[in-house]
């Protein structure tokens, strides 16, 4: 493999490369050849999962959430990431903007209407009665849960083992390097390369199942703009297009591509967010704003923690209702695709302090998110209709949007802009914005990849970056076009499938940072030095700290 990839011009691990490659492409023959007994085989797993190990995954992230506190707050919290003499590469708002496009972009764009909408018209708790004020505010909530402060959890942590372990040891850019404190030289052989080419795949189909999303989207919306078909060939067009621009984005690089196409949309989706603050109901909206902060900090412990362990009719059985299909899939899902998100908020963010980086990943989306969701929650949640009586003074505009979201998903944005002005630009902006989320996530996760095949921060030839940038919109394309609906739902239970594994290898980052903590402590490297890897031989510290181990700005 050696060779073949030298005749090639690639500068790559060439096992890493040849069988993340392979492996992807026979994935995708077979699940087209077969998506029937695939899906199938794949939704038992997921179903098992669910049922015995979903309070697994809910009391894990809140587990990974206590020890970034911990890790921020501690005296290691002013550890650079990096060299001690290192600073941040980019300001703090292209780093936040690179962050959001990056990370969840899409994924609010597709369920900032459609999730509160749905937790409205059918609410999760029990004892809530549908259409409701209590109905309403639960939704929001649960939102929220799902996409603030515990979704960047999962991106966070893996975030901050990557940038520690490959910024200040000058390890290899792959996951595997994070678990040199436990593997050693073990990192480079046969167990390394499997930990890097499952969080390659993990983050190929990951990454598949959000183009997937805002693809159909996009098609939603031109339909309902234009009255296309929202069929087969239109969203094959679309992820030909995206890519190809996300392709670009991948050749020009990082600093030009990435970062300008993020500061461009961040901009945009700002403006769209500022439009139906000031359209729609501005009071409203205002008063929302700030109750949300507090509806979210008050129902945050009991979500948090809740396992919707009375289920109703199914708590005598192996099943898990709601929550199965909610927030662990949430979990499974997204943490199949924190290797992409944590090794390009590692590759963004060095010469922070840990402190800078955990709070600055943890809270500055989360509290987007917030202002996010509650405007556009509260707006939809106010054209369908709060409470019983509202609707019923509001007549035929009562439930205009839980109906679109009745009848499909990827219309729920586009429902709500049909309600405000200007509707047909404000719809067509809209979905420029998806759009560009789209090659965002597209660009992002390819250079990232091509990172973990070369093992370095340094861009790979462009036929690599053009490759890796290729192969995700091939598989979103052949799963859609191919396959269809069977396709990309085998794709989502086996994402739910693979995210166990990656689950676990997430929590061992857990003990790998300590231990790498744990160095810092020893005088002669708290004094000004580097740490060096032998040191993770060292069970205890030799002398006491000095005072510069116990938060020195300059460290």
């Amino acid at each position: 493999m050696t060779q073949l990839s030298e005749r090639l011009g690639l500068r790559v691990d060439p096992t890493i490369f040849f069988v993340s490659a392979g492996l992807s492409i026979l994935f995708v023959i077979v699940l087209v050849a077969a998506p029937g007994p695939i899906g199938a085989a794949f939704s038992a797993g997921r179903e098992w999962i669910v049922a015995h190990l979903g309070w697994f995954f809910i009391l894990g992230v809140n587990v990974w959430l206590g020890f970034l506190i911990y890790a921020a707050m501690s005296r290691h919290g002013h550890i650079r990431l990096g060299p001690r003499d290192s600073r941040p590469e980019f300001s703090n708002l292209s780093w936040f903007t690179m962050l959001f496009a990056g990370g969840i972009g899409t994924v609010l764009m597709f369920w900032g209407v459609a999730e509160p909408i749905s937790h409205y018209q059918s609410p999760p708790l029990p004892g809530v009665e549908p259409f409701t004020v209590e109905a309403a505010q639960d939704a929001i909530s649960i939102s929220l849960y799902h996409l603030a402060l515990h979704t960047w959890t999962i991106f966070a942590l893996p975030g901050l083992a990557f940038a520690y372990f490959i910024n200040r040891y000058d390890l290899p850019v792959r996951v595997s390097s994070v678990f040199y404190p436990l593997l050693r030289e073990g990192i480079h052989g046969p167990i390394g390369k499997a930990i890097d080419i499952a969080a390659i795949l993990g983050t190929l189909f990951g990454v598949a199942v959000s183009l997937g999303l805002g693809t159909s989207q996009v098609a939603a919306g031109l339909s309902a703009l234009f009255g296309w078909s929202d069929g087969v060939g239109l969203q094959l067009a679309i992820i030909g297009a995206l890519t190809f621009v996300a392709t670009v984005s991948i050749v020009v690089g990082l600093d030009r591509g990435v970062r300008v196409l993020s500061n461009i949309n961040i901009g945009m989706a700002v403006g769209l967010m500022v439009f139906v603050l000031i359209t729609g109901s501005t009071l409203f909206l205002l008063r929302g704003i700030v109750e949300t902060f507090g509806l979210y900090l008050h129902n945050l412990p009991r979500l948090a923690f809740w396992n919707d362990m009375l289920h109703g009719d199914d708590m005598d059985t192996d099943g898990w209702g709601w929550q199965g299909g909610w927030t662990v899939f949430y979990w499974a899902w997204t943490v199949t695709w924190s290797p992409f998100i944590g090794l390009f908020v590692a590759r963004i963010s060095r010469g922070r302090t840990i402190r800078e980086f955990v709070f600055g990943v943890l809270l500055a989306p989360s509290l987007f998110t917030v202002i996010w969701f509650a405007v556009f929650g509260w707006q939809a949640i106010a054209i369908d209709g709060l409470g019983p009586e509202a609707r019923e003074a509001m007549g035929n505009g009562a439930g205009v949007i839980s109906e679109a979201v009745a009848e499909s998903i990827p219309l729920a944005m586009f429902a709500l802009f049909a309600e405000l002005p200007w509707a047909p630009l404000i719809q067509g902006i809209a979905i420029l914005v998806v759009a560009i989320f789209f090659a965002t996530s597209s660009d992002s996760a390819s250079l990232v990849v091509d990172m973990m095949c070369t093992g370095n921060q340094q861009s790979g030839p462009v036929r690599q970056r053009v490759f890796w940038g290729a192969a995700e919109g091939a598989i979103a394309a052949t799963l859609i076009v191919l396959a269809g609906e069977a396709g990309l739902t085998a794709l989502q239970e086996v994402i739910t499938v693979v995210g166990l594994p990656i689950f676990l290898l997430v929590f061992m980052m857990i003990p790998a940072l300590i231990r790498g903590f744990q160095a810092e402590d020893i005088d002669h490297i708290t004094i000004g030095k580097r740490p060096a890897l032998s040191e993770f031989d060292v069970q205890e510290p030799e002398t006491a700290p000095t005072s510069g181990a116990r938060g020195n700005p300059a460290e």
